[in-house]
């Protein structure tokens, strides 16, 4: 049984999905709009949410930029935490939360899997 346990576990073991969350949040930063799997769409929603808060936090706050683009750049790759640290949050300064939005899409033609397009809104 399921009961109480949170996020999915794609059929992989542990440090492949942290390998495959990386590459996708790193893609998501660095194209701002991928499309995906439903599944891996709304995981990354919940998983970047955090990062821009951080990422915004870094940008106002100049005596704790160091050690917080540090933290990132052990979770998202360092092309994208480049871009974090640029102006790139500055578009999200009236939010608090809900950066992205998830989109469907018709499902993919060779195994029917449920597409999404996920994106900055």
């Amino acid at each position: 049984m399921k009961h109480k346990k949170v996020g999915r576990k794609f059929g992989r073991v542990r440090s492949q999905r942290k390998a495959l969350l990386r590459t996708l949040l790193g893609s998501l930063i660095m194209n701002e709009k991928i499309t995906t799997t439903e599944a891996k769409a709304k995981e990354l929603k919940s998983v970047i949410d955090p990062i821009i808060n951080k990422a915004k936090i870094a940008n106002s706050d100049l005596s704790k930029k160091v050690a917080i683009l540090r933290d990132l750049r052990i979770i998202i790759p360092v092309m994208a935490v480049r871009k974090l640290s640029g102006n790139f949050c500055d578009k999200f300064e009236s939010r608090k939360s809900g950066y992205v939005r998830v989109v469907k899409l018709q499902p993919r033609k060779s195994d029917s899997a449920k597409m999404a397009v996920i994106e900055f809104v």
